[in-house]
């Protein structure tokens, strides 16, 4: 009988996908890509039409041996590789690789490794897709552009080993921007008021939000304000204006697509964005369940799009009505509308199979790798769910010209509640209303509570948070996600502390470069625009190497200006005044992955090495020894004192020299304001423009 040869991306697959299949079948791997463009050089012919030079990667010999060996005694060839754009290029690079124009070979992909979808596949051969192949060489050749031009650069003029690319540029600036706004963020004083009610026949006493007055809204800025309010408050009767009783409803979620799974998966389960994809990848390809061998679990975990097909829709309203009851089971799932960003080439992330319920499988997975998969059916599950519905009492309250409102709310019906709530969402209160409160309850005054705020900045990114901005953005796609924020963090431009984002000193460096030199690089709308590109080339509406022809020559005249106009920032040795006590030299100021420290210039013969503390000037509001600018252990900056650990002041802004005229705390630095740094104070001014600092 005929041999079939079918050829996939993992080893993991292989053993997956052969079950299916039986002995007329061959099934290996090619373990990712096979070809590539040269590390050793830009691999681009820019003189003759952008061609790509593309060679064996290194240590793909072998493998690429024993493919040609199967090749051979194939009559049909199956590539099966991913069914995305990095996939479809595999397949072509394949085919290109093991010359294999003149075999029956054919092109199938499938969503989800189960028997039904592989099966299905290989009754519906195609040819490779020249398009998605043509996408993915474009987004390949672009980033080997703006790598292999603008990081010799940045080796130039800061260090060896420092990279550009083209997300992660972007990536990079949203960083510093955020953080130019916290440090640059001036606290609001506001002031919250609670009135404690005890109602007639009821043991609880009613907690009622200050609203405003009979005109409307009131904010509360200050405590003179408060204190008027409290004085006319305190002489009023309380009484009940108006009950409004009614319904809401709770829509089902969506289901998870690349983005939302990141997004979920680190706030319920604190897991990192590498590390879910990468369990993410393992509960795709297959895992061994115990009584069923190895069986994959989701869908293909690399999409934009919250498309179910009818089939496993189907089953999910099937499932829910059975295990859960005819009213829980939604008629029609909740929708997203499509916008140009989201590209819909496969479905959501889902179960491969809902009936195969978390239960189920725990013994047979390790505990995160059961928590995702958990989290993805519970998710799934959900938004082929019914509405959650809420009875909601709404109570306003007068006491003379002011307005309190109280409000609450309880479940009438969980629905879709009953399966999953995300980690971020509130779950609704029943309150302490009471049953029978309507306008004729008798209310008396037991307490106000008064309590002062202040507005906070900005929040810190996190890799959740600046996924959901690169998505929203339109920069970069569900398969770069990942790599992108790994690459910034791999090279210690941002570090991670408690889940938050920081820039580092060499982020600040490389990102005040790119700015200055390749501002459109750095542009999140000219990077979104490319991507909008990359994606009429996968339609077939744009030639690709047009969009690689256009994009060049601006770059190579911007790396041209940049190795001119750049030249004054090149950073020299610095001698210091600090002596090294092993070999009596003066030691020098280097940069390194973490920033600036002291060498001694006689390496290798003296290998001594310190923190670098740069002296700011300014004397410590505690010691009035002076202040030192110092980094963390992973490179974020901060000031204190020199003479710690004896002196324990510390800041994360820089400190100005100057006392608060309200407090008589120290004031700190923040854009071209002063501010001082006890929050409770919230005193600032604007700080003269000749002592603004560039530290």
């Amino acid at each position: 009988m005929a041999k079939n040869l079918v050829i996939v991306e993992s080893p993991a697959k292989v053993k997956t996908i052969k079950k299916f299949l039986g002995k007329n079948y061959e099934v290996t791997a090619s373990n990712g890509h096979v070809r590539d463009l040269p590390k050793s050089q830009l691999g681009i012919d820019v003189e003759h039409d952008f061609e790509p030079k593309y060679i064996t990667i290194r240590g793909k010999g072998d493998i690429l041996a024993k493919l040609r060996k199967e090749v051979k005694k194939a009559d049909k060839i199956y590539l099966a590789t991913d069914p995305d754009r990095e996939g479809e290029a595999i397949s072509w690079h394949l085919a290109q690789a093991l010359k294999l124009a003149d075999k029956n070979v054919y092109r199938i992909s499938f969503n989800e490794i189960t028997k039904n979808a592989v099966k299905a596949s290989l009754k519906s051969p195609r040819e490779v897709d020249m398009d998605l192949v043509n996408a993915q060489q474009a987004r390949r050749m672009l980033d080997r552009m703006v790598g292999y031009k603008i990081s010799p650069l940045l080796w130039a003029k800061v260090k060896r080993g420092l990279s550009a690319g083209r997300v992660q540029s972007v990536a990079l600036r949203l960083i510093c921007d955020r953080e130019e706004e916290i440090n640059a963020f001036i606290p609001e004083e506001y002031w919250t008021l609670d009135a404690l009610l005890a109602v007639k026949g009821e043991k609880r006493p009613l907690t009622a939000k200050f609203y405003g007055d009979e005109k409307g809204k009131l904010n509360i800025s200050s405590r003179e304000q408060m204190e008027q309010i409290i004085k006319a408050l305190e002489k009023e009767e309380y009484r009940v204006l108006e009950v409004k009783r009614g319904q809401r409803t709770k829509k089902a979620p969506l289901p998870f697509t690349t983005s939302t799974l990141q997004q979920e998966a680190s706030k319920a389960l604190n897991f990192s964005i590498q590390k879910t994809m990468r369990l993410a990848q393992q509960l795709y390809e297959g895992v061994d369940i115990k009584g069923q061998g190895t069986v994959a679990l989701i869908t293909y975990l690399r999409t934009d799009s919250v498309r179910v097909s009818e089939e496993a829709g189907q089953a999910a309203r099937e499932y829910i009505a059975r295990s859960y009851g005819d009213p829980y089971a939604a008629a029609h799932a909740s929708e997203k509308q499509k916008t140009a960003k989201i590209q819909d080439a496969h479905e959501a992330i889902r179960p491969t199979d809902i009936t195969r319920t978390p239960v189920l499988v725990k013994e047979s997975l390790p505990r995160d790798l059961f928590r995702l998969y958990q989290l993805i059916w519970k998710r799934f599950t959900a938004s082929r769910m019914s509405e959650a519905v809420y009875e909601t009492t709404s109570v306003e309250i007068g006491a003379g010209s002011y307005r309190f409102h109280v409000s609450a709310s309880k479940v009438a019906f969980d629905g879709f509640l009953s399966v999953y709530t995300s980690a971020d969402e509130e779950k609704a209160k029943s309150n302490v209303l009471l049953k029978a409160i309507d306008e004729q309850t008798e209310l008396t005054l037991r307490e106000l509570e008064e309590k002062q705020h202040f507005t906070q900045p900005p929040a810190h990114y996190t890799e959740a948070s600046l996924v959901k901005t690169l998505e929203e953005l339109g920069i970069g796609r569900p398969s770069t996600y990942s790599p992108t924020i790994t690459t910034i963090l791999g090279r210690r431009y941002i570090v991670k502390e408690s889940k938050n984002l920081y820039v580092t000193e060499l982020g600040e460096v490389v990102n005040s470069i790119m700015k200055e030199s390749f501002p459109s690089i750095v542009d999140e709308h000219f990077t979104a625009n490319m991507e909008s590109l990359l994606d009429k080339v996968e339609e077939g509406a744009v030639n690709w190497k047009t969009v690689v022809s256009n994009f060049y020559p601006d770059l190579k005249d911007a790396v041209e200006n940049a190795e001119q106009e750049l030249e004054k920032i090149t950073i020299e040795d610095e001698v210091s005044d600090v002596v090294c006590e092993e070999c009596g030299r003066n030691m020098v100021i280097k940069y390194g992955p973490h920033g600036k420290f002291l060498a001694c210039p006689g390496f290798p013969d003296c290998r001594n090495t310190k923190p670098y503390l740069e002296k700011t000037g300014i004397k410590c509001p505690l010691c009035k020894k002076e202040v030192v600018l110092k980094k963390t252990k992973k490179g974020r900056k901060y000031y204190g004192c020199e003479n710690n650990p004896e002196c324990e002041f510390m800041s994360w802004q820089k400190p100005s020299g100057k006392s608060c005229p309200r407090c008589g705390s120290y004031m700190v630095e923040k854009g071209n304001k002063l501010a001082c740094a006890n929050e409770q104070c919230g005193y600032s001014e604007n700080q003269p423009s000749e002592g603004k600092s560039n530290l």
